[in-house]
C-alpha cells in the first residue's frame, strides 16, 4: 500500500515478529503491500520451545521472505529488545534506509515457560516477571523512538499488540500487568500526541492461530479447543491497524483500547471474508478513555 503524499510504499515495524503474532502481523501487512521491518533474536530454527517441550519453528528471516512472497518487501533485523543500544541501531537503520516510518506494531513480549500453567504466581519462577522488561518497557523504548520519527513526518500509528487479560485474570499477575500497562500506554501517549497527526492504539486481539497456541490446545483441550475453533489468523490484526490508520475519525479511536473483532466490524474488515466473535460478554471490557489530565 502506497503512501498518499509519497506515492512510496508505506513502512512498517513489528517487533518479536520471527513466529506467533508478530510472524503473522507482518504477513498481514505484507499482504497490504508494505514494506515491513520486522525484528526478533532466532536467526536458527529450534532455538524457542513450545509448552510441551517441542521445537517451534521461525526466524526473522524466514518471517521477511513470508513478508515478500505475500506482496510486500520484508526486511529481517536481528534485534534484542531488552537492549536498548540494539533498539536505537534499529530506528537508525529505518531512518536511513526508509526515511520514515508509518506503523509501529509493538508485539515483542517475553513468553515464560510456565505462562500457561495452572499454578499461582509464587509456584512459578521468577523470570516470568521479565515480561515487564521485554513485553512493557521494550513496548515504551520503541515508542519513544517511534514517536521521533513520526511526529516529524505528520503522521503515523502507533499499536501495541495487547488482549482481555488487561481486564480480566489471565496467566497470572505479569501476563496482566504488562497488558494493561500497554493499554495504558496507548491512553497516555495519546495526551501527548494529540494534533501531531499521529495516533497511539491497543488492540485485544482474540485468541490467534499461531504455533504456540496450537500445542496450548493439544495440551489443554478442554480449556482451548473451543477458542481455536473461533481463533483469529493474526494478518488480520494487521489488516485492522491498516485501516484504524486510515480511518476519518482516526483522531478519535486514538487512545483507545479497541477489541479487535469489533473495530474490525465497524471499520468493514474481515478475517479471511469471516467476522469474528468478541469475548467482551465473558472476559470483559477495554477501560474508558479518561479525558482528565494532571500535569
Amino acid at each position: 500500500m502506497a503512501d498518499e503524499q509519497t506515492g512510496r510504499a508505506k513502512v512498517a515495524l513489528v517487533t518479536g515478529a520471527s513466529r506467533g503474532a508478530g510472524r503473522g502481523i507482518a504477513r498481514g501487512f505484507g499482504e497490504l503491500g508494505y514494506t515491513v521491518y520486522v525484528t526478533g533474536r532466532t536467526i536458527t530454527p529450534g532455538d524457542a520451545k513450545g509448552w510441551d517441550g517441542s521445537v517451534l519453528p521461525g526466524t526473522v528471516s524466514e518471517t521477511a521472505a513470508e513478508v515478500t512472497a505475500a506482496g510486500g518487501t520484508g526486511i529481517a533485523v536481528v534485534c534484542d529488545h531488552g537492549d536498548d543500544a540494539q533498539v536505537a541501531a534499529l530506528f537508525d537503520r529505518i531512518a536511513r534506509e526508509a526515511g520514515r516510518l508509518d506503523v509501529l506494531v509493538n508485539n515483542a513480549t517475553y513468553i515464560h515457560p510456565q505462562l500457561i500453567e495452572k499454578k499461582p504466581f509464587w509456584d512459578k519462577d521468577l523470570s516470568a516477571v521479565d515480561i515487564l522488561n521485554v513485553g512493557l518497557r521494550s513496548a515504551y523504548v520503541a515508542s519513544w523512538y517511534a514517536a521521533r520519527m513520526m511526529v516529524p513526518q505528520g503522521r503515523g500509528t502507533i499499536a501495541f499488540g495487547s488482549s482481555f487479560g488487561g481486564s480480566c485474570y489471565m496467566h497470572g499477575p505479569a501476563y496482566g500487568a504488562q497488558k494493561a500497562g500497554i493499554d495504558k500506554f496507548a491512553h497516555d501517549m495519546e495526551h501527548d500526541l494529540r494534533g501531531t497527526g499521529v495516533i497511539a492504539v491497543s488492540i485485544w486481539m482474540g485468541p490467534l492461530v499461531t504455533e504456540r497456541s496450537l500445542i496450548a490446545r493439544d495440551t489443554n483441550p478442554e480449556q482451548y479447543e473451543g477458542f481455536i475453533a473461533t481463533a483469529e489468523n493474526p494478518e488480520f490484526t494487521a489488516h485492522i491497524i491498516d485501516a484504524i490508520g486510515a480511518a476519518p475519525d482516526r483522531a478519535a479511536l486514538s487512545g483507545q483500547t479497541l477489541i479487535g473483532a469489533e473495530i474490525a466490524r465497524d471499520l468493514g474488515v474481515t478475517d479471511r471474508g469471516k467476522e469474528r466473535p468478541s469475548y467482551r460478554a465473558m472476559l470483559g471490557s477495554p477501560h474508558a478513555k479518561n479525558p482528565a489530565a494532571v500535569y
